[in-house]
Formats: C-alpha cells, sequence, structure tokens
C-alpha cells in the first residue's frame, strides 16, 4: 500500500473528517461509475457510494488494519451492491434496474454508446463485473482478484473474453 493510502487509513480510523472527504474525492468517482455500470441505474449507484462511505464511518476501528484501501472499498461497493439488488428484486422492479440512465447532451447520448451500453448489459455479471472494476474503478487484475476473491489470472482471463464478446456483440449488432 502505498504512503498516501497508509495515511489515509490511519486518518480514517482516528475519525478525521478530511481523511473522509480526501478517501471521497480521490475514489467517490470511481467507485460511483462502478456502481451505475452494475447497476444500471443512478440512483442506485448513488445510494450504493452512500453505503459505501457509510459503512467506513462505521467500521472505522478496522480501517488501520486495512492493506489496501482501494480494494476495500470496491469490496465495500460489491457488497452494498449485492444489498440493492436484494432490494429490487424483492420490489420486483427489473424494469427500473434495465433503463438506461437518464443522459444529458454529449457523448452519452450517442448511438454508439447506447450500442456499448446495451452490449455491456448483455455480458455474464461475472464479465461486468470485471469490466467495470478495470475500467471504472481503474483497479489492477491483483486488486480485481482480492475484492472478488479470484486469482489475478483468473480477472485477467474474465476481462479479455468480455472484451472479445463485446467485440462480437458490436460487430453483430453493426
Amino acid at each position: 500500500m502505498g504512503n498516501r493510502e497508509e495515511l489515509l487509513s490511519a486518518g480514517l480510523a482516528a475519525g478525521d473528517l478530511g481523511a473522509y472527504e480526501r478517501v471521497y474525492e480521490l475514489y467517490g468517482p470511481a467507485l460511483y461509475r462502478s456502481a451505475e455500470r452494475m447497476l444500471g441505474n443512478r440512483a442506485d449507484a448513488e445510494d450504493a457510494v452512500q453505503d459505501v462511505f457509510v459503512s467506513l464511518v462505521r467500521s472505522r476501528e478496522r480501517i488501520g488494519g486495512v492493506g489496501n484501501l482501494r480494494a476495500y472499498l470496491f469490496v465495500s461497493l460489491r457488497r452494498a451492491i449485492g444489498r440493492i439488488r436484494r432490494r429490487e428484486r424483492k420490489r420486483h422492479s427489473a424494469e427500473r434496474r434495465r433503463r438506461p440512465p437518464a443522459g444529458s447532451a454529449g457523448p452519452e447520448a450517442s448511438d454508439e454508446f447506447e450500442n456499448l451500453r446495451r452490449a455491456v448489459a448483455r455480458l455474464p455479471a461475472e464479465q461486468r463485473e470485471v469490466i467495470s472494476l478495470k475500467i471504472d474503478g481503474q483497479l489492477t487484475f491483483a486488486q480485481i482478484g482480492e475484492v472478488l476473491g479470484i486469482s489475478p489470472n483468473t480477472a485477467a482471463s474474465r476481462y479479455r473474453y468480455a472484451l472479445e464478446k463485446l467485440r462480437r456483440l458490436l460487430e453483430k449488432d453493426k
């Protein structure tokens, strides 16, 4: 773990609000992008990230012993997403989860982006998760392995297979 993460972890464990703000500044956007890709819904993604930081505050006494803060945050995100998915299944709102995020004008509104979003949604959950952690979370395969409880080689394989499947899906949709 880098010195910066050690200092942040120590600050979090001590309850330093500045450390929480810095962690949010550093990791919040990547956590949000990853959650949005996994959940397909902005509101649920916001809830998941909020859950991560609430959990971080509640479990601050454990933070000092964390070896990799980034991986710890993404493990927390994965748990938060699991809770949200269970809640959504209970509400039978599968349609809401599949609805594309409300887009603004710009690159997200393009047909290419929409085709890619639909292709990613068609990937198996395991591959979609690895894609999200790699691209949105900017995690290494070792960190992805740690988050998902798999080997780095398995993470790399899932990523490679996901990219191959995306290429096939996008070529078929042309």
